[in-house]
C-alpha cells in the first residue's frame, strides 16, 4: 500500500499543480478581456471544437478550458488512487471526494460565467470554488506524505495558523470584487488611495479597493505573528520553514500589487499578483493541514508501519 499512498500524493500534487495554472491562466483570460472570446457558447467555442487560429482571445479562453479538462482527467485518477488507499489514507481520501465534488461544482459555474457574460458575483464564485479545489488537493497530498514527529495539543499556534488561512482566502476573494466591481484603478496612488487613507469621499469603487488592501495587512500581521509564534513554540523544522516561505511569498505578492497599482494595471503584474496569492494560500493549507494531522487524535499505528516498510 505504499506504492499507493506515493503515487497518491504525486497525483494529487500534479493535479494541484495544474489547478495553480489554471488559475493564473484564468487571470490572463480577465486581463485579456478574453472572458468571452468563445462568445456565449459552452463547452464549445462558439459552436467549434477548435476556434479559428486568427481569433487570439478564443484560443486565451479555450486554454483555460483545456487545462480545466486536463485537471478532470488527472483528477479522475487521483481519486482511482485515494480510492484504493483510503484505509491507510482516510484523510486524503476524503480530500479527494471533495476536491472531485468542487471539481464539478467549477465546472457549472464556469458555465454560467460565460453564459451570463462575466457576472462579477459569478467570477469571483468560479475563483473561490477554485482555491477550495486546489486547497482539497494539496490537502490530499500532504495527507499522504506528512508524518509528524509527534503528536501535540492544540494550541496559539494552531488557532493563528488556521485564522491566517481563512484571511488569505479573503483576500482572494476581495480581490475578485475589486476586479468585478471596476474598483482595480479607483485608488491610483500607493499605499495611500489618491492620497487618503479611508477615502470616505471618493465613491464606492475607491471604498471597496482600499477593503482589500486593509485586508492584506491584516494578513500581514497574522503570518508575522504566526512565524513567530511558530518560532518559539519550537515547532519542528518542516512547520518553521513552510510559514517562513508563506511570509515570504505573501511579502512579494504585496509588492507586487502595489506594481500593479503604479503601472496602470499592467497585466504582466495583475496575472502575477493572482498567482502569488494563490502561493500564498496554498503555502497556508498545506501549514493549515500539518497542523491538523500534529494536533488531531488519529491513531498513527498505520503511519508508523508504513513508514517502516518504506524503510525496510
Amino acid at each position: 500500500m505504499v506504492q499507493e499512498t506515493r503515487w497518491l500524493a504525486r497525483l494529487a500534487l500534479i493535479t494541484a499543480f495544474l489547478t495553480v495554472l489554471l488559475i493564473v491562466v484564468g487571470v490572463i483570460v480577465r486581463v485579456t478581456d478574453s472572458g468571452l472570446g468563445c462568445g456565449s457558447s459552452w463547452p464549445l467555442c462558439d459552436g467549434k471544437i477548435i476556434p479559428p487560429l486568427d481569433n487570439l482571445t478564443a484560443w486565451i479562453e479555450w486554454s483555460h478550458r483545456l487545462f480545466a479538462m486536463l485537471i478532470g482527467v488527472l483528477g479522475l485518477a487521483t481519486l482511482v488512487a485515494a480510492w484504493r488507499s483510503k484505509r491507510e489514507n482516510r484523510f486524503a481520501f476524503i480530500a479527494v471526494v471533495i476536491a472531485a465534488l468542487l471539481y464539478t461544482v467549477q465546472s457549472l459555474l464556469g458555465r454560467q460565467v460565460v453564459v451570463h457574460e462575466l457576472r462579477p458575483v459569478l467570477v469571483a464564485l468560479h475563483l473561490g470554488t477554485a482555491m477550495l479545489l486546489l486547497a482539497s488537493l494539496l490537502a490530499a497530498s500532504v495527507a499522504a506524505t506528512y508524518r509528524p514527529e509527534k503528536r501535540i495539543q492544540t494550541d496559539s499556534v494552531t488557532l493563528l495558523t488556521y485564522i491566517t488561512t481563512v484571511l488569505s482566502l479573503v483576500i482572494i476573494l476581495t480581490g475578485a470584487l475589486v476586479r468585478g466591481s471596476g474598483a482595480t484603478l479607483a485608488c491610483t496612488d500607493w499605499p495611500l488611495c489618491n492620497g487618503a487613507v479611508i477615502p470616505t469621499g471618493q465613491g464606492q469603487a475607491a471604498l471597496i479597493h482600499m477593503t482589500h488592501r486593509f485586508a492584506v495587512v491584516a494578513l500581514g500581521i497574522s503570518l508575522l505573528l504566526l512565524v513567530w509564534q511558530a518560532l518559539q513554540a519550537g515547532r519542528s523544522g518542516q512547520i518553521r520553514r513552510v510559514a517562513v516561505l508563506a511570509l515570504v511569498v505573501y511579502l512579494a505578492q504585496a509588492a507586487v500589487g502595489a506594481l500593479f497599482v503604479l503601472t496602470q494595471a499592467g497585466r504582466v503584474w495583475g496575472a502575477a499578483h493572482v498567482g502569488l496569492a494563490a502561493a500564498t494560500w496554498a503555502l497556508l493549507v498545506m501549514l493549515s493541514v500539518m497542523e491538523y494531522l500534529q494536533t488531531s487524535r488519529q491513531d498513527t499505528t498505520v503511519w508508523q508501519s508504513q513508514s517502516k516498510t518504506a524503510l525496510n
